[in-house]
């Protein structure tokens, strides 16, 4: 008994921030739900109608972005007042891109719509929330249509292999993706990069096992479960655009991305790395980043 109940009080330990947030999730589809059958609201989930329940959920994320991580969002001032392509990378757990989307939503009343792996649209119970929230596929039309109509549009390259199988050394899991420089290209609108400082530190993977790895890559489904929600510093980290050029290929495109993945435009790799060491320990360090909880320095 005693050792059945220290095994439930470890797992508890390990799981019970994430499942929260799972459960805050399914909780705010639940009020979503509430909100259109007791409004009869019957409109497109992305219009104007659904903005004063946007505000709510928002709001309550940002509150919990605050509490839990001392969540803090920097550069909006790089995100352009047209459409763009915000790449960003891909945590454990994207709950830091969650958080950006609420202050975002906040403070500018702006709406990002967000590609997302396939997947998470057989979720059940969520088809609600994904389309208020401007959760989308990401084809290649799909996009160029929200790009026309004027959205920020975000994805992760490295997707749910990056959460999965990246680690505290924040590597970057893009394989060969090149169509979101390709629809920058092709709609003429800027990519921005953006990074969340300690991302890792909070939620974290198992480490790889060969079959994990093998199962997912033959089924693109995640069976391997996030652990952690320690109360680590949350910083995001905007970037300077980089423009829509004429005259770059899709390569040299996914290139610049690269070199400016984390913030701001650098010529060299070697810059981006200075970069990264002054924002971010590399390894990740759980301690050092609990710790800028309580540094009140703007990094």
């Amino acid at each position: 008994v005693i050792i059945a109940s220290l095994t439930i009080s470890a797992i508890l330990v390990f799981f019970i921030v994430p499942l929260t947030i799972v459960f805050f999730i399914y909780l705010t589809n639940v009020l979503l739900l509430i909100y259109q059958r007791n409004n009869e609201v019957k409109a497109d989930p992305l219009s104007d109608v659904w903005d004063s329940v946007r505000k709510t959920i928002a709001s309550f994320w940002d509150i919990y972005a605050r509490v839990w991580h001392g969540y803090e969002l920097h550069g909006v001032e790089n995100l352009p007042e047209g459409p763009g392509i915000l790449v960003y990378y891909h945590g454990a757990i994207p709950i830091d891109y969650l958080y950006f989307l609420s202050r975002l939503f906040l403070w500018k009343k702006r709406l990002c719509l967000s590609v997302a792996d396939h997947f998470v649209f057989r979720l059940p119970g969520l088809k609600l929330l994904l389309g208020v929230t401007g959760v989308i596929p990401g084809t290649r039309e799909e996009c160029l249509v929200a790009l026309k109509n004027g959205y920020l549009v975000s994805i992760s390259p490295g997707g749910v292999r990056e959460a999965l199988f990246s680690d505290e050394s924040y590597q970057l899991m893009w394989g060969n993706r090149k169509g979101f420089a390709q629809v920058a290209l092709d709609a003429k609108v800027p990519i921005i990069p953006m990074y969340t400082q300690n991302v890792r530190e909070g939620y974290r993977m198992f480490k790889e096992r060969r079959f994990f790895r093998q199962l997912y890559e033959s089924t693109r489904l995640p069976f391997t479960p996030p652990y952690g929600g320690l109360p680590v510093k949350f910083r995001t980290y905007i970037g300077k655009p980089i423009p829509y050029d004429p005259s770059i290929t899709t390569e040299e495109l996914v290139e610049k991305v690269c070199k400016g993945k984390f913030l701001f435009s650098f010529q060299t790799k070697t810059a981006v790395q200075a970069l990264i060491s002054k924002h971010q320990t590399i390894p990740g360090n759980i301690w050092k980043a609990l710790l800028e909880r309580f540094d009140k320095r703007c990094k």
